[in-house]
């Protein structure tokens, strides 16, 4: 079972139970390797040294000094937003995962997953068929949205799984936080079409363009429905979204999980946001028999309901019907697919085209058959002594993690008991799951794309329900392999790090150990960090929810944290537009942690030995430079301005400068003086792990 939709994993490095036990399902220590290399991918020890730009001094821009070059002689491309070490990685994931998909669906007698996974993604390519059809696959849905009366018919549309349709509040079932041996019902704020609520206040005139381009999106796609009056009821849905948003909690708010964790009745449910008609809501997904809710964002639940009862019925059968058709857009004609591209892709992201169609069913066929292609992947990309390698990598942080908090004068024993208790039970979760989900009972039409579009959404919707009064599954993965991330997560207390991302310049055997501890090592630390973040601390190392800190160490963690998200609030990497510290300290401690620990793990390695000089760079040098390596990216200005809005990542910039200038050993490596522009004071340079 996996529910990559509606799990909330609370640390990503850039967001189900398994159903069969069957061993020909599983993937064991036979699996081989194409194309081997003996030397590393980038450089002659792990390094691109012809990307680097040595008229720059690193003390002064040392992300410039690293990818310098690289930034310079790099094009963005058309079908992208930003690009960089990430997005390289997953066009390779990405052109792995399409010759899987095309060497099944090429098959003359192809197996029953081959066939499913063949059918889907052909039927995604054959536009000639989409445009033929037109708006004929959702014409009955359509309709549904046209006959609603009353506002108890449109929450029983907004319940429908199958038609994916947004609504003001969202459900979706997960591991109970202060009860973490049974699954519970969480609500979370929902409903908006613009990517938060700043982007419905904000002024200015860039902020303008975009509500704009907004309403004349709603506008066409009620005008490709037959709604007639397009304009003025594509306001009055942007009137409705914007008295949503009203209510919305800000994007720092939302990481507070003390404030985030509001368990409560079904009656006290009703009793806070009667409007939205909750034991309607919870029949119509099959939750009648659930007796509480964790709701997430209280006081926008309660407004969220008032809002929709107080909003005329057909202005909410207009929300729904452009609603329907954007949600479908890719599915759907291409007058329709481009207006979704030009507003969510070129209006907000900056991109100059739409991604080629075959990207795009990768895309689809990953997301809803995964890991049966994950399957097939690890066999063929992912080697088993990288596996071995990345355990012994782990336990190596472990040991420089457990001897840093030996040594921190700022906190007590009691709180360093604790501390270390969780440490030991981080469980780290490697390449791919023991067992992969079989997506048992998932149909695929070849002739009914969208058909098969809604029985998945029905599909995994219903996996989540068997969850409920079931065992917890800590085999779980909330990722598939062939996905170029990492994550951490509180409530399991685990460390995730999928197969695609275990590659350069991330991760790569060949390369020098100094290389692989400032990549993936201080990814592994990253992820380890965001365990003792300002909000990851607030889990034991069982995974629950307390608070296990004295009073006087959590003022001394609290006042750390807060001189780090001072130092990030003061960067600007547009013109007027300044990252906001708190929005992004929990990802932000996570990178000092998982570079202060990997470095203390590269100097452990060594054994009191020095490490070799290697093309004039010593061993710390290339270590710095792999972080900063990791994080060489260009944006997008519109990309780049929606990020900051979002976060919760910092840009690659200011992940690869931010964290070293608060790291003594990295003045050192590079002689980095007061003159330099990246100087700070020892004394007001951050620790806190």
């Amino acid at each position: 079972m996996k529910k990559m939709k509606h799990l909330i994993i609370p640390s990503l490095l850039v967001i189900g139970l398994v159903a069969c036990n069957s061993d020909s399902n599983s993937v064991k220590e036979d699996v081989t390797v194409a194309n081997a290399v003996q030397s590393p991918k980038r450089g002659t020890y792990g390094i691109e040294t012809a990307h680097m730009n040595t008229e720059v001094s690193p003390g002064d821009n040392f992300f410039e000094y690293v990818n310098g070059t690289w930034l310079k002689n790099t094009a963005i491309p058309s079908d992208r937003s930003n690009y960089g070490s990430f997005g390289i990685l997953r066009d390779q994931a990405e052109v792995r995962v399409r010759s899987i998909i095309e060497t099944a669906a090429s098959k003359e007698n192809p197996s029953a997953d081959e066939k499913r996974i063949g059918d889907y993604y052909n039927a995604y390519l054959d536009t000639a068929t989409i445009e033929a059809k037109g708006l004929a696959p959702l014409e009955a849905d359509l309709n549904r949205i046209r006959v609603a009366k009353t506002h108890e018919d449109i929450l029983s549309l907004m319940t429908d799984v199958r038609l994916g349709l947004d609504a003001p509040v969202s459900p979706y079932i997960y591991i109970d936080a202060k009860k973490n041996d049974e699954y519970a019902v969480y609500l979370t704020q929902s409903g908006l079409g613009l990517p938060n609520r700043d982007y419905y206040f904000d002024e200015g005139e860039k902020s303008d363009a975009i509500r704009a381009g907004y309403v004349d999106f709603i506008a066409k796609m009620l005008s490709e429905a037959g709604v007639e009056g397009s304009m003025d009821r594509a306001k009055a849905v942007m009137e409705f979204e914007t008295n949503l948003a009203e209510g919305h909690w800000e994007r720092v708010k939302q990481r507070n999980r003390d404030l985030t964790y509001n368990k409560m009745t079904r009656a006290e449910l009703n009793k806070l946001a009667p409007g939205m008609m909750f034991d309607t809501v919870f029949a119509d997904l099959g939750l009648s028999d659930q007796d509480s809710v964790i709701v997430r964002e209280k006081s926008a639940i309660e407004n969220a309901a008032k809002v929709f009862a107080k909003t005329d019925v057909d202005v909410l059968k207009d929300y729904l019907t452009a609603n329907l058709l954007s949600n479908h857009s890719s599915y759907l004609p291409a007058v329709i697919d481009e207006a979704n591209f030009e507003f969510y892709g070129r209006t907000l992201r900056g991109q100059e085209e739409q991604r080629p169609r075959w990207k795009r069913g990768v895309s689809l066929v990953n997301g809803t058959l995964g890991e049966v292609v994950g399957k097939v992947y690890v066999k063929e990309y992912f080697p088993p002594a990288s596996k071995a390698q990345m355990q012994e990598l782990v336990e190596n942080l472990r040991g420089a993690f457990k001897e840093g908090i030996d040594g921190l004068e700022w906190m007590g024993e009691d709180t360093k008991k604790e501390a270390q208790y969780k440490l030991a039970k981080f469980n780290p979760k490697i390449g791919y799951p023991d067992e992969f989900e079989t997506y048992e009972g998932l149909n695929v039409d070849g002739s009914d794309l969208i058909g098969t579009v809604k029985s998945a959404r029905e599909w995994s919707w219903n996996d989540e329900l068997s969850q409920l009064g079931g065992p917890i599954d800590r085999a779980e993965w909330g990722m598939t392999p062939q996905t170029v991330n990492a994550y951490y997560n509180s409530v399991l207390n685990e460390i995730v790090f999928p197969a695609a991302i275990l590659d350069a310049p991330f991760f790569d055997p060949n390369a020098d150990p100094a290389v692989n501890y400032g990549g993936i090592g201080a990814v592994i630390g990253h992820e380890m960090g965001h365990g003792f973040d300002d909000q990851g601390r607030k889990s034991d190392g069982d995974g629950i929810q307390r608070d296990w800190w004295t009073e006087q160490d959590a003022e001394g963690f609290e006042s750390r944290a807060a001189a780090l998200a001072d130092q990030y609030s003061e960067f600007e990497p547009l013109p007027g537009e300044f990252l906001n510290g708190r929005l992004g300290l929990g990802e932000n401690i996570g990178d000092l942690t998982g570079v202060t620990m990997a470095y203390n793990a590269y100097k452990r390695s060594l054994g009191g030995k020095p490490a070799p000089v290697i093309e004039g760079m010593t061993g710390d040098q290339r270590f710095f430079m792999a972080w900063a390596q990791v994080w060489a990216i260009k944006w997008k200005d519109e990309a780049l301005s929606t990020q900051i809005k979002n976060g919760p990542h910092s840009p690659g910039e200011f992940r690869a400068n931010g964290i070293v200038r608060n790291f003594g050993p990295w003045y050192d490596a590079f002689n980095v003086t007061p003159e330099n522009a990246m100087y700070i004071p020892p004394e007001k340079r951050v620790k806190i792990w």
